[in-house]
């Protein structure tokens, strides 16, 4: 089995990385989706040869409830229609795990079911909070998953100046879905999903 990296330095490298995405100029994004909740753009990945998204929407509650139902825990099963199941493997502090999660079938299962190892962190960020994750090659996979990896993804939380009880919320996602996929396909799955995210995390704050 592969060694778990030194959590340290990989929490910095990643936190740096994802402010670094948080202040690309709004001119490179192009506009992929948009509903009530949220927006979503994109822009070409540094990292593999499909899109880094971005999502942004306001979210009606605290910084700290709505981050607590994104990172790994109790909460996200319970409300991430995509999330089929999440183990924690290995707790490096309280802000600090490795998890191992799997993903339901997308587009009329086009998109198999996928299997992610994440190393997730969260850390405070201006007033609010930045939870954020990076695929590790681990363990084995299991059957009837393909292994898909997340190139560095993280969520922003930050509360509203002029509305403490409401949050704005920024995601950076980056998933290679690895498999046989036409391109097409995973672009069209990745802006409804991050747009549902919105809508079905607002339910479960309600």
């Amino acid at each position: 089995m592969d060694r778990l990296p030194n959590p340290s330095p990989l929490a910095t490298r990643l936190r740096n990385t994802l402010v670094r995405y948080h202040g690309i100029a709004d001119g490179e994004w192009r506009v992929a989706k948009k509903t009530k909740d949220a927006t979503v753009w994109r822009k070409p990945s540094e990292e593999f040869s499909g899109y880094l998204y971005k999502a942004q929407g306001v979210v009606e509650d605290v910084t700290n409830r709505i981050v607590d139902h994104i990172r790994p825990g109790p909460y996200r099963l319970d409300w991430d229609s995509l999330m089929t199941s999440m183990d924690i493997l290995e707790t490096f502090e309280e802000n600090c795990c490795v998890m191992r999660y799997t993903t339901a079938g997308q587009l009329w299962n086009i998109i198999a079911p996928r299997e992610f190892v994440d190393f997730s962190y969260t850390t405070s960020y201006e007033d609010g909070l930045l939870t954020c994750g990076i695929s590790l090659d681990y363990g084995e996979v299991r059957p009837n998953f393909v292994r898909g990896f997340n190139h560095p993804c993280g969520w922003f939380c930050v509360p509203l100046k002029d509305c403490p009880n409401h949050s704005l919320l920024t995601g950076y996602i980056q998933t290679e879905l690895r498999g046989m996929l036409p391109q097409s396909a995973v672009d069209t799955a990745m802006s409804s999903t991050l747009a549902n995210f919105y809508s079905d995390l607002k339910k479960a704050l309600k």
